[in-house]
């Protein structure tokens, strides 16, 4: 099971270096230098991880952490020249899960990093408990012990949260679960908000990433159902 890290780092040879270093078995990485990209880079992608830096060209690294943290359940480590109590409070309060100030000890980097993903895989076993590890059902096979999912033999890369939504989904077949319950079960991390139509993306996405209109259909009003496409 390969861990996929994105560094959002404008200095080309600083993200380079990142890569290089943090590099490892069953570790992939990928950088974009604009949060512009990053948007681009999350619609296709389901990273691990986030290395953020905060000063980025086109917008502040705070502003787009929110918005992760509103649509995503990704761990984020926000990487920053500034070492001020209040730069460090802020970004700790509006979700981030570790902060790192520049210049940094690539061996301190290479630890805090290697924790985060040790938290990601000891919480997946936590949420996904034994259950339901492996489901063959019409084009699709979901393995969630092993995290694959395949589409007609193709492979769709689903991120944490989507895999969460998508494990209620399947597990309540025929039923139909409101919004509350899911947003509920998929956003358990504590934070003090959730945007109102992260739901609606999360599922938007699920749908698109799967081929799946038929089978996640939308009880209009109440909330959501998994149901055979065939139905």
């Amino acid at each position: 099971m390969h861990k996929r890290i994105l560094v959002v780092e404008d200095d080309l040879a600083l993200a380079e270096g990142l890569c290089r270093a943090l590099t490892a078995e069953n570790t992939l990485l990928d950088y974009c230098g604009t949060i512009q990209k990053a948007r681009e880079y999350l619609t296709e992608k389901s990273p691990s991880l986030i290395l953020l830096d905060v000063n980025l060209p086109d917008g502040s690294g705070f502003d787009f952490l929110k918005e992760i943290k509103e649509s995503y359940q990704i761990p984020v480590i926000l990487l920053t020249v500034n070492d001020m109590e209040t730069d460090i409070v802020t970004g700790l309060e509006m979700g981030a899960d570790d902060y790192i100030t520049k210049p940094f000890s690539l061996a301190v980097l290479r630890a805090r990093v290697n924790t985060q993903l040790r938290r990601i895989t000891e919480e997946w076993d936590k949420d996904m408990g034994k259950t339901c590890d492996k489901i063959q059902e019409g084009d699709y096979i979901f393995d969630f012990g092993r995290m694959e999912f395949f589409y007609k033999g193709e492979r769709v890369e689903l991120s944490k949260t989507e895999q969460k939504l998508l494990k209620m989904l399947v597990e309540n077949k025929g039923l139909t679960l409101t919004r509350e319950v899911l947003t509920e079960h998929i956003w358990t991390c504590g934070y003090d908000f959730v945007d109102e139509n992260a739901l609606s993306v999360c599922i938007k996405r699920l749908r698109d990433k799967l081929h799946a209109g038929g089978c996640i259909q939308t009880v209009y009003g109440i909330g959501y159902v998994w149901r055979e496409s065939d139905e």
